[in-house]
């Protein structure tokens, strides 16, 4: 056992030997930058969940008595007062309860909007190769999910599924995404 005088000597003696720390001239500043990017990416995927949520709360679904399991190989698409976002990307404005004209394959009177139809085809393109890359089977019809306010106009939900249907995008199935009714009528 140790007198207090002896710890207080070995102590002192242990603090000569330590040299005194360097000067700090820079600051190695990459594991912050590290961390920056990892934010980032966070932040990033963030936004993309956050943009399909608020995209399908501005949306006010029909209500439905039925329900069937949801595909887990299909692509959604959200049509809102404003736009039509496809996989929480807006790929063309609506006004007035239609596309205007010039998105249009002839015009006021077309029903094919083609900036639509080659954004589906690419995303089924790239859904495709991710079901093969997982070692899944491809779906024998492409299904595509609709969520569409109750009040938009009928004439664009058909110009959209026309545009689903076309060569280029190859949707040949469509479910209309509804809300449950609460109460089941005949029942």
């Amino acid at each position: 056992m140790f007198t207090p005088a002896e710890a207080r000597s070995m102590v002192r003696k242990a603090v000569k030997r330590v040299p005194e720390g360097e000067e700090i001239r820079h600051l190695n500043i990459m594991p912050m930058m590290d961390m920056m990017t990892i934010l980032l990416v966070a932040f990033i995927s963030q936004i993309a969940v956050a943009s399909n949520t608020a995209a399908s709360n501005s949306v006010v679904l029909p209500a439905t008595y039925g329900e069937q399991p949801m595909p887990e190989a299909s692509a959604l698409l959200i049509i809102t007062k404003t736009a039509i976002v496809v996989e929480g990307e807006e790929i063309v404005a609506v006004r007035n309860g239609d596309v205007d004209p010039s998105q249009k394959e002839g015009g006021a009177d077309g029903r094919k909007i083609p900036r639509l139809s080659t954004f589906l085809g690419t995303l089924r393109g790239l859904h495709d190769q991710a079901l093969r890359d997982a070692g899944k089977p491809l779906p024998l019809v492409p299904e595509l999910m609709i969520v569409a306010d109750r009040t938009i106009p009928y004439g664009l939900l058909i110009n959209v599924m026309f545009s689903a249907k076309q060569k280029e995008a190859g949707f040949k199935r469509f479910r209309l995404i509804v809300q449950k009714s609460a109460t089941v009528s005949g029942k």
